[in-house]
């Protein structure tokens, strides 16, 4: 066995994989505080919600500078990141349904379901297919439909709800499309 350590081999407690548990826990904090948002628990979980999203930029970007990528981090990264996005739009249904309608949500959600398996699939046949730059749009939009959302239950402002509802049909709209390009980009790698 040589000396060199790849950065595979790197200890799966570093930063970059703590603060993707760090985004996982911060999950149920911020569905607790949504469920009964008063205006300072919407300002709360706003606060909570937007710090897990700086971690999702933030653990991918020390990973890589300090070449901390772990096996762990590749499996945690991506289900923190679905778990908040989730949980953060399925909470919206069940307390805004007239703004964040369910079916919107489901196929924002089964996009993510279906994209993950195709990506897995690829991932058996050998084919890696990367992420889409419109999944990255995507996520900016979902982010944006929910702090804004999330924020309107703290200061009722009106402009509040119209970015938000703006925001999640670009969200929508971006998320079908960049799944349609995986499921492109996978067939053509068959072929």
């Amino acid at each position: 066995m040589g000396l060199d350590a790849s950065p595979m081999e790197t200890s799966t407690m570093n930063i970059p994989n703590l603060l993707s548990i760090s985004r996982i826990l911060s999950v149920p904090i911020y569905v607790m505080l949504m469920l009964d948002p008063t205006p300072m628990r919407a300002l709360c979980a706003g606060i909570v919600f937007a710090t897990a999203s700086v971690t999702d930029w933030l653990d991918g970007y020390l990973a890589r500078k300090w070449e901390q990528v772990t096996k762990i981090g590749k499996l945690l990264d991506p289900i923190a990141d679905k778990l908040l996005i989730t949980s953060a739009l399925i909470v919206l249904v069940e307390v805004d349904a007239s703004r964040v309608p369910a079916w919107m949500v489901i196929v924002i959600v089964g996009r993510e379901f279906a994209v993950t398996g195709l990506r897995a699939m690829a991932a058996s046949d050998g084919i890696v297919i990367p992420a889409e730059t419109s999944g990255k749009y995507k996520v900016g939009a979902q982010i944006t439909a929910i702090l804004s959302f999330v924020l309107h239950h703290a200061f009722t402002s009106s402009w509040m709800i119209t970015l938000g509802v703006s925001a999640l049909w670009l969200a929508l709209l971006l998320a079908i499309w960049s799944g349609t390009q995986y499921f492109i980009r996978y067939w053509k790698n068959l072929g």
